[in-house]
């Protein structure tokens, strides 16, 4: 089938840096047990790869960072790429914890474009999700930060400060961001706007709103805790109308879907592993809806060749 590879895919680089600052640790002067405190990355393969190589991922969606902490009495603590709050740095160290640091650089300049503005003396609407990490580590910072998610969070504010900046989750869609900033400045005339997407959502969010009209179905391949992928198959469907849909692997393809179209397109969230996504380009490029020995959608990949890393000590 053709198939049209998006570009760019595979992991941004503070998904980069999360994990080779993981994978690279000096094993002899840790402390043990290592936690990670929440997923490394939103990608349960990768999550799974890293709990096969001894690490313990600390992941409730019913708790916070800080509640996490209350499971660690001792050993090493890795705080994700997403960020954490000012309370979550300090509570680990008085808990005695080694401190490991995955938060990526957007996220801590997102964090001090928020904490620059507060010095100011300003209210911040931040638009992101309520239930993600790095939204939570930024209403952590102040009580002068306000969450939406969607024009109709921003109409539900009630905001007496005349100085007031707006700013966003680096993962967000870019057009969502335009649209609920463009409806505060109705509301907040005065407002103040400051854009953080990141540079690697920004691209692949643009890349798929160009794709070439031959395409009938994009694939997005990620998991569907990652926001970022979710917004890239949001972006397929509203900026291209053209059906899209979220894959966590090869193993979730519909052949009977896929025998429909002529010639699809392949992109991937920024903490997706190369070797999944290229699984799936594969498969898709011999796939021939008439011959059935190119239908078999069993994934060669596990937990240990998608991760080929040495383990913790016992």
């Amino acid at each position: 089938m053709k198939t049209i590879k998006i570009t760019p895919r595979g992991y941004c680089h503070g998904v980069v840096n999360a994990i080779n600052t993981i994978t690279n640790l000096d094993h002899l002067s840790m402390k043990f047990p290592v936690y990670i405190l929440g997923m490394v990355i939103h990608n349960k393969q990768m999550v799974n790869s890293l709990e096969n190589l001894g690490y313990i991922t600390l992941h409730d969606p019913t708790k916070t960072r800080l509640e996490l902490l209350d499971l660690i009495d001792s050993g090493t603590v890795i705080f994700t790429a997403h960020g954490v709050s000012p309370d979550v740095y300090k509570k680990a160290k008085l808990k005695g914890l080694e401190i490991i640091d995955t938060t990526c650089d957007d996220v801590f300049k997102s964090q001090d474009v928020i904490k620059n503005y507060l010095e100011k003396e300003y209210d911040v609407i931040y638009i992101g999700k309520h239930s993600h990490p790095e939204s939570e580590a930024a209403k952590g910072i102040s009580d002068k930060i306000h969450i939406i998610e969607n024009i109709n969070n921003l109409e539900t504010l009630n905001i007496e400060n005349k100085k007031i900046v707006i700013t966003n989750q680096t993962t967000m869609s870019i057009y969502d961001v335009f649209n609920i900033s463009e409806k505060a400045k109705l509301v907040y005339p005065n407002i103040e706007f400051i854009n953080e997407i990141c540079d690697a959502t920004r691209i692949r969010q643009e890349a798929i709103s160009n794709i070439p009209s031959e395409v009938d179905h994009v694939y997005v391949v990620g998991d569907k805790l990652s926001n970022n992928s979710r917004k890239l198959v949001q972006v397929a469907s509203e900026q291209s109308n053209v059906s899209s849909s979220l894959i966590e692997s090869i193993t979730d393809i519909d052949i009977k879907e896929l025998s429909n179209y002529s010639c699809v397109a392949v992109s991937s969230g920024a903490s997706t592993p190369t070797k999944v996504t290229s699984e799936v380009i594969k498969f898709l490029e011999l796939f021939d809806k008439n011959d059935k020995s190119t239908h078999d959608i069993t994934s060669k990949l596990t937990i240990k060749n998608l991760l080929t890393k040495k383990a913790l000590p016992k």
